[in-house]
């Protein structure tokens, strides 16, 4: 039964029935009973329990997540608060509707502070699935974002596998609550030491999704594309200033 609705006058599982008014209640209680109960919708989201147990400072201050707010259709709020050795080591919670099912799933990255971070997915009851953490603590990942890369009907979510060290574009798929490695590609990178926000995403521009991001060196803007077997790279000119992130994004790049 959804939060905050009226409570049922009988049981799912009556007594015996005697007499005609009984035996109505007990056939609407049953069809009620079986009827699915509508899931609260996630309308919104942001981090909260700000925290300084996590030293790591990778987006310019020493000031992590512990929590995360969930804002449902109802009104109300969902508070999701970590264990003391994990925190959210992000910008800020993105919402994407991973299973295409109308409904939004949540998107992180949390850090464990001796294996560093992970690509996590939550919903309203908490965490649904996550990637491997990279495997020791002071290493971060930069997520790009989530769509049907390749048009098989499933959705995959890109990130930059250590952006100031592997520098390596990551897909993984989403289905069925669970993610699966897709493939990856050295050589790219969306963030520098320091910075408060994350460059590039996911664009769409001639009707298939293609994703902004800078060479390792940060010499080229580049559009990444992935078919289901090989990725296509297209240089998008020099300038990688956030200017030209925002252009190139925008479709005007």
């Amino acid at each position: 039964m959804p939060k905050g609705a009226p409570r049922l006058a009988f049981r799912c599982w009556p007594r015996a029935a005697r007499g005609a008014r009984q035996m109505l209640r007990v056939l609407l209680a049953s069809m009620l009973c079986a009827a699915p109960s509508l899931a609260d919708v996630i309308t919104g989201a942001r981090y909260a329990a700000p925290t300084d147990r996590y030293a790591h400072g990778i987006l310019g201050d020493a000031i992590e997540w512990g929590a995360l707010e969930l804002t449902l259709d109802s009104g109300q709020t969902v508070t999701i608060t970590l264990p003391q050795d994990h925190v959210f080591e992000d910008v800020a919670p993105r919402l994407a509707d991973l299973d295409q099912d109308g409904h939004p799933e949540v998107v992180v990255v949390e850090t464990d502070t001796s294996r560093g971070s992970a690509l996590a997915i939550y919903g309203t009851k908490g965490k649904i699935t996550e990637t491997p953490h990279i495997g020791t603590r002071n290493r971060w990942l930069a997520p790009l974002g989530a769509a049907d890369l390749d048009g098989d009907g499933t959705v995959e979510l890109a990130y930059i596998d250590r952006p100031h060290l592997a520098k390596t574009l990551r897909l993984w798929r989403y289905d069925d609550q669970k993610l699966t490695p897709v493939a990856d590609l050295p050589g790219l990178t969306n963030h520098r030491i320091g910075e408060r926000d994350i460059a590039g995403g996911i664009r769409l521009c001639d009707g298939a999704p293609e994703m902004i991001l800078a060479s390792a060196n940060w010499s080229e803007l580049r559009g990444v594309r992935w078919d289901g077997r090989r990725f296509t790279t297209e240089q998008l000119g020099s300038n990688t200033s956030r200017a030209a992130f925002a252009n190139a994004m925008a479709c005007t790049e």
